[in-house]
């Protein structure tokens, strides 16, 4: 059936990023000190958690802050995703922000591998060569 093929399509395309995202919490937990993933668990559960958050939460407090955003001419955007993220740590076990810089640092960090991640990787699962003629 085409129609269960297409669906099939996008739920592999989700679970790509999905897995995608949580291996770059790990890396990124590598990288800059300050926050530390205990292990895959963790970072599969806050990669998700962070997923519905940035899916449902964040679009209201970007509405809500819009004039913070404006004023500042969008730096207030990193600051916003920082306290989601430690947010996230407050909730996940094993998944720990610790320092307000940390936080910024670690939002604007996943913030660029997840762009580049959907930039490349389309919502069929499917990789996607841009090119420019």
């Amino acid at each position: 059936n085409g129609l269960q093929t297409h669906q099939e399509e996008y739920v592999m395309g989700f679970l790509i990023r999905f897995f995608l995202n949580a291996l770059a919490l790990l890396i990124v937990s590598t990288i800059i000190p300050g926050i530390e993933v205990q292990g895959v668990l963790p970072a599969l559960a806050a990669a998700f958690l962070l997923g519905v958050i940035n899916a449902f939460v964040r679009p209201i407090i970007l509405i809500l802050t819009l004039p913070l955003t404006i004023v500042t001419l969008g730096l207030f955007i990193p600051l916003l995703n920082a306290a989601l993220l430690k947010l996230v740590s407050l909730i996940i076990q094993g998944f720990e922000v610790h320092g307000f810089w940390s936080a910024v640092f670690v939002a604007i960090l996943l913030s660029l591998i997840s762009g580049l991640l959907n930039l490349f990787i389309n919502d069929r699962g499917r990789m996607e060569v841009i090119s420019h003629r």
